[in-house]
C-alpha cells in the first residue's frame, strides 16, 4: 500500500502504525473503526483514498493465492 503520512507520501510500503493498524481493519470488514482512526489525522482519508482499490480486493480475497495475484497486479515493480 501507498503510505500517506507526510513523512512517506506515496512510499509503497512506508506505513505509519496508524496506517497499517487501518489498513488491517479496513481488510476485516471494520471499516467504519478504519475510518475512524485516520480520521484523527489530516492526511488520513488520503491513504484510505490512495489505497481504495488494493482495499476492496484485499478485502474480498478468500484465499491465499487470490492475494498473491492480487500483488502481482498491484506491485509488478515488485516481482
Amino acid at each position: 500500500m501507498l503510505a500517506a503520512n507526510p513523512t512517506n507520501y506515496a512510499k509503497l510500503g512506508k506505513l505509519s502504525s496508524a496506517e497499517a493498524l487501518a489498513a488491517a481493519l479496513y481488510i476485516l470488514d471494520e471499516k467504519k473503526m478504519a475510518t475512524e482512526i485516520m480520521d484523527k489525522f489530516k492526511w488520513g482519508h488520503t491513504f484510505l483514498e490512495l489505497n481504495s482499490n488494493l482495499l476492496e480486493d484485499y478485502a474480498n480475497a478468500e484465499t491465499k493465492e487470490q492475494i498473491e495475484q492480487l500483488e502481482k497486479e498491484y506491485f509488478q515493480q515488485l516481482a
